[in-house]
């Protein structure tokens, strides 16, 4: 009955009525860009009088703008997390988006956004399949179905409008997760305009007045709170459907290019914001810590009987064999400043600890081998080629992931998630009974790793130890065993 009582969001009764200038068109208005690029821009026009008002545009035909439009465009995001060992929980109201449009429904009002004289940004997150180039949009005319043919549109639209003036170009800021997003938008979008005859003035315009800046981002939002939202709705006066929950890690690596540090005041405010010539050395950080990390404990934690990411960490022996494999073996091999490195190693922790997210261990086992070649494998031969001694962490999380993938342990099943050629490579090579066999056959299987693991010095007799280590006693034993061995 109490929430009958209550207001829907708007801006009348939240007091939030300041009209700010559309700088911003952004390209997909869900949980993610609310709980990253929304958040950051509302917390620059709050702290840093960066005034910018956001016109959110609907990706696909079946989004849902018109919810938000129903409250004025304001939705509360929830902050919660562990920050160096605290623990936060906030929630504020974002009121940066000025509008909502759907395109396939208002196609003039989209068109009209390249007349605003104050326009200057394009964030985008419209997932990584969204920059991709659709040989079937053979017509200028929209709308467009494509993410790449309406910025193109978008731009083509200012371009006229302002007869090509140099300072009307924009700055297009993707966040989608593939490499060089912002250089790959801009192949397409040049492809478009090829593909629809525009004047060539325009392809120049676009290379010389436009700037393309690649991105790395990293935030969980889980989004709307849909298994708790009572106690959620609890905490607040009025009505919100669009309420979006977020981790408080936030970090947004951004190439710089035409002096962006300039334009966006991102050092006023205290947030993960890195302007850098090369963002490369911060996507191998957070393959080879985060995700990495993720990976090199999955199997020695399912072993010892953990289900969660978190009661992983928390675990004495888990814990400690993950913060010892992050910090004295992954981190010595990616040749950033130590500082940096330990500091996100740290952050990383904390975020494997929060209470409010349950990550469960089945879910990263998911493609487990290809992740580990990924995420994994090169720290142990990178620390191997340059230390000329093996990793033991990492060398005892691969012999690991080995016995994984025999399928059981003692009485209780694993998950294997893997494709059905892994899976029953594996279950060959486990007929074997003795663990030089299984060692040598695993390491030497180039469709797991790309190359034979057999060559690096030591690993094939390491690993043989440690499989014999986890098959005779609990796993905290057999890795204590396993690093005396070899101490």
């Amino acid at each position: 009955m109490e929430n009958q009582t209550k207001q829907q969001l708007n801006r009348e009764n939240s007091g939030l009525n300041t009209k700010l200038p559309i700088k911003i068109v952004q390209f997909g208005g869900g949980n993610f860009m609310r709980g990253f690029t929304d958040y950051i821009i509302d917390k620059l026009n709050k702290e840093a009088g960066f005034n910018a008002g956001i016109v959110n545009v609907q990706p696909t035909p079946n989004g849902s703008v018109h919810k938000l439009e129903e409250q004025d465009n304001l939705y509360t995001l929830f902050t919660r997390g562990i920050r160096k060992g605290e623990t936060i929980d906030e929630k504020q109201v974002i009121s940066a988006i000025q509008k909502s449009i759907n395109p396939y429904t208002n196609y003039g009002e989209f068109l009209a956004l390249a007349k605003e004289e104050a326009l200057e940004f394009v964030f985008s997150n419209t997932t990584e399949t969204g920059i991709a180039y659709d040989e079937t949009e053979t017509s200028y005319e929209g709308p467009h179905k494509n993410f790449p043919a309406k910025v193109t549109v978008l731009l083509h639209e200012r371009f006229k409008h302002f007869n090509g003036a140099a300072d009307k170009g924009l700055r297009i800021i993707p966040c989608e997760l593939i490499e060089n997003n912002a250089f790959a938008l801009k192949e397409i979008i040049i492809k478009y305009a090829q593909l629809w005859n525009l004047e060539e003035g325009f392809t120049e315009w676009v290379n010389q007045n436009n700037y393309f800046h690649n991105t790395l981002v990293d935030r969980i939002v889980p989004g709307y709170p849909k298994d708790d939202a009572e106690s959620y709705e609890d905490r607040l006066d009025y009505e919100d459907k669009m309420m979006v929950v977020s981790e408080t890690f936030l970090l947004f690596v951004i190439q710089e290019a035409g002096n962006l540090k300039a334009r966006i005041p991102f050092d006023k405010i205290n947030e993960q914001i890195l302007v850098v010539d090369d963002i490369q050395p911060y996507r191998l950080r957070k393959v080879r810590i985060l995700n990495g990390g993720h990976t090199l404990m999955l199997a020695p934690a399912v072993l010892a009987g953990k289900e969660t990411v978190k009661e992983s960490v928390d675990d004495p022996f888990i814990g400690t064999f993950l913060r010892d494999s992050i910090f004295n073996e992954v981190n010595q091999t990616l040749g950033l400043d130590e500082t940096e490195l330990k500091d996100f190693a740290e952050e990383v922790f904390d975020r494997f600890r929060n209470p409010f997210i349950k990550h469960y261990q089945a879910s990263i086992a998911l493609y487990f081998v290809s992740k580990f070649k990924v995420r994994v494998l090169p720290s142990l031969l990178k620390y191997a080629e340059r230390n000329h001694k093996l990793p033991l962490n990492l060398t005892f999380s691969l012999a690991s992931l080995i016995r994984f993938y025999q399928g059981s342990f003692g009485e209780k099943s694993l998950p294997l998630n893997d494709e059905e050629t892994i899976v029953n490579r594996f279950r060959e090579i486990w007929a074997n009974e003795d663990y030089n066999a299984v060692s040598e056959q695993a390491l030497s299987e180039k469709s797991f790793w790309d190359t034979d693991l057999t060559q690096v010095e030591g690993l094939k007799a390491a690993v043989a130890k440690a499989l014999y280590e986890i098959d005779h006693n609990d796993m905290e034993t057999a890795y204590k065993n396993f690093i005396q061995f070899y101490s």
